[in-house]
């Protein structure tokens, strides 16, 4: 009987050193499967670069949609216990970019909006529709004539406006000529000391065209699975800094599967002109509000959903 107890022991000791010796294999081959993932990787990704920089047309869109719908029965610790609301919301990005040996052309656009809905179901008077309230359009195009690897004479347009509510008015498109910096790849520095920002609008009292200096700071890039965007457009007017503004809208997307992942975008834009028709045409409107008295604030929004990729 011991040594039949004392055999089964032996075995015991014996199989899990053979289990232990097994998962340290199985360990170490895993350790060597990433390494090799880890290089065939990076030689995907050198082909990758190679690919992004071959002249040629280069296109591409991915954008966010976020949605949330809720309803809500006798809740009453809030002052609406009897309603439903909804938000949704919907950016895109798009680009189509040309490079030659001699010559560029890039165009982008990008568009966000939002709807919200509060409809209270013991007000019958009240408005139960979706309203628009983020309200972002904006179409780019830069043509540029190499000087160099990294300098080139260019001509760029920009037309910004909203479009769910009073399309148009405001309304900006800037003309404009100058130069163009290409530092890195993706990444695009326009500096125009020649530009006409033309604003199209229905308040001529507020709003003004001028000539002025128009720089534009755009970067794009795809890496793998994760699209990035930030842009920075800036007027400065030569005849009031009234008349200047600046917009920077920031996007991020991220695939997880087949083109759907998550996505999240900020933009942040200062226009003093826009202030000012805000201040006397707002809901609580100041008739003695002058661009010298008005308080000038950071508009923003921000979204977070999910997610497309094309």
């Amino acid at each position: 009987m011991k040594k039949l107890v004392l055999s089964a022991v032996a075995v015991m000791f014996a199989f899990s050193a053979i289990q232990a010796q097994t998962l340290d294999e199985l360990k170490a081959e895993k350790a060597s499967k990433n390494d090799s993932i880890a290089a065939i990787q990076g030689r995907v990704n050198a082909l990758q670069g190679k690919i992004d920089a071959f002249p040629g047309w280069k296109k591409g869109a991915f954008g966010t949609i976020g949605a949330n719908i809720s309803g809500f029965n006798n809740w009453y610790s809030q002052g609406t216990p009897n309603n439903s609301a909804g938000n949704i919301g919907v950016t895109g990005n798009v680009f189509a970019n040309l490079n030659r040996d001699k010559f560029f052309w890039r165009n982008s656009g990008n568009i966000n909006l939002q709807w919200v809905k509060l409809d209270d179901k013991d007000d019958p008077a009240d408005d139960d529709s979706f309203n628009g309230t983020t309200d972002v359009f904006n179409i780019t195009s830069l043509y540029g004539y190499k000087l160099s690897k990294k300098f080139a004479i260019s001509a760029l347009g920009e037309y910004r406006t909203s479009i769910i509510n009073n399309f148009n008015d405001p309304g900006y498109l800037d003309l404009g000529l100058g130069a163009t910096w290409t530092p890195i790849t993706d990444m695009v520095v326009v500096i125009h000391p020649l530009n006409y920002n033309f604003v199209f609008t229905s308040e001529d009292n507020i709003y003004e065209s001028s000539a002025g200096a128009k720089i534009v700071v755009d970067y794009t890039k795809k890496l793998g699975k994760v699209n990035f965007k930030t842009n920075f457009s800036t007027f400065q007017s030569y005849k009031s800094s009234d008349y200047s503004n600046w917009t920077w809208i920031n996007s991020f997307g991220y695939t997880l599967w087949k083109g759907i992942g998550l996505g999240f975008e900020f933009g942040l834009r200062n226009n003093k002109q826009e202030a000012l028709d805000y201040a006397l045409n707002g809901p609580n409107p100041s008739a003695g509000a002058t661009f010298d008295n008005i308080d000038v604030k950071t508009q923003s929004y921000w979204m977070f959903g999910l997610n497309y990729a094309f």
